[in-house]
């Protein structure tokens, strides 16, 4: 079996390249260089550091290509969720987080079934935290990289949290996201899943859940273009700062604006989640005749995430305060929609 070493360095690509002994054929390429992955080859193992653009970047280019090999393995170094759901992105059937292991890796290209998850041990994006985050991941690769954002990845993963909650309830959904990832897509998984367990509490149909789930999922897309170190900044931001992160509603709409799969009502919401009735919200400073219902929707769900996400340097506020934070800002949000966020807020 011939088996494509790619790597960002020549000693990562060296030192994989010796694992494999005698029992496969290699053949290795720094992903520097120009591609030349062969069409051939039955497995593709990549090592490379998944936080850089120019890595991302270059595995991109050779998608197309070793797309067609039926395992597509991934070594990846640094085991934060970040990193493991943009290996998934860039089309991994498999991922092995953490220090490399050889007898998985051995064993992963010897099993004819490793791509259906029938290795034990190995971390698969088979459930529905892990489904939304790789499509996250996917989203603000796309951005970064200039390129056409996918919309299938995303809906498909609203279906799965609306299911997800449908069957646990947001207390389970919101807990498994704590656990498993931080900063931005913390928050992009939080807000999904209140929102998703606040169109169910209101009785909405599947397709108006689905355009709210699809409305989360995109919310925060602009922030693709915000540099990471002033998103998850430990602590305030300074004016310039805040006026950066504040851009965020307006590139994600202009992202997004053309693109035929995505309703005028998502659109919409994208551009508009920091809107509130007394006009004091940014980027249009719109009042309550012109906020659309799913757009108070969302823009409850959104404040209560964030102020009930998991932080380093913050302890999590506790529901019942963030609730009433919520019942504070009388003029900004719709009272009646705020009172019967309060089943979801504290009870389900």
């Amino acid at each position: 079996m011939l088996v494509h070493v790619l790597a960002d360095t020549s000693e990562k690509l060296f030192g994989l390249s010796s694992l494999f002994g005698g029992q496969f054929t290699v053949a290795g390429e720094r992903l520097d260089v120009e591609a030349k992955l062969p069409h051939a080859a039955a497995a593709v193992v990549v090592r490379a550091d998944l936080r850089a653009v120019e890595n991302i970047a270059a595995l991109k280019r050779r998608a197309a290509r070793f797309a067609k090999a039926k395992k597509r393995i991934f070594l990846v170094e640094q085991t934060s969720h970040f990193c493991i759901s943009q290996a998934y992105a860039l089309g991994a059937t498999l991922v092995l987080p953490g220090k490399i292991d050889v007898t998985k890796l051995l064993a992963a290209l010897a099993d004819p079934g490793h791509e259906t998850g029938s290795t034990s041990g190995i971390s698969q994006p088979d459930n529905a935290v892990e489904a939304a985050a790789t499509a996250i991941a996917s989203m603000f690769t796309s951005i970064t990289l200039g390129e056409r954002v996918d919309v299938a990845g995303p809906k498909e993963a609203g279906r799965k949290i609306t299911n997800r909650i449908s069957e646990h309830g947001l207390s389970d959904w919101l807990a498994t996201v704590r656990r498993h990832h931080e900063g931005t897509f913390q928050h992009c998984l939080l807000v999904t899943g209140v929102a998703v367990d606040f169109g169910l509490s209101l009785g909405f149909r599947n397709s108006d859940i689905e355009r709210l789930s699809t409305a989360a999922m995109f919310h925060d897309i602009g922030k693709a273009r915000v540099p990471l170190a002033i998103l998850d900044k430990p602590g305030r931001l300074d004016d310039n700062e805040r006026a950066l992160v504040e851009t965020h509603p307006a590139t994600g709409y202009h992202v997004l604006k053309g693109h035929r799969d995505i309703s005028p009502e998502v659109l919409d919401a994208v551009r508009h989640h920091h809107e509130y009735l007394d006009g004091s919200g940014y980027p249009d400073g719109l009042c309550a005749e012109n906020i659309t219902d799913i757009v108070r929707i969302l823009t409850i769900s959104d404040i209560f995430a964030a102020l009930i996400e998991h932080r380093p340097y913050k302890p999590t506020m506790p529901r019942a305060a963030a609730y009433e934070i919520l019942c504070g800002m009388r003029g900004k949000l719709e009272r009646a929609l705020v009172a019967s966020f309060k089943h979801v807020a504290l009870t389900r």
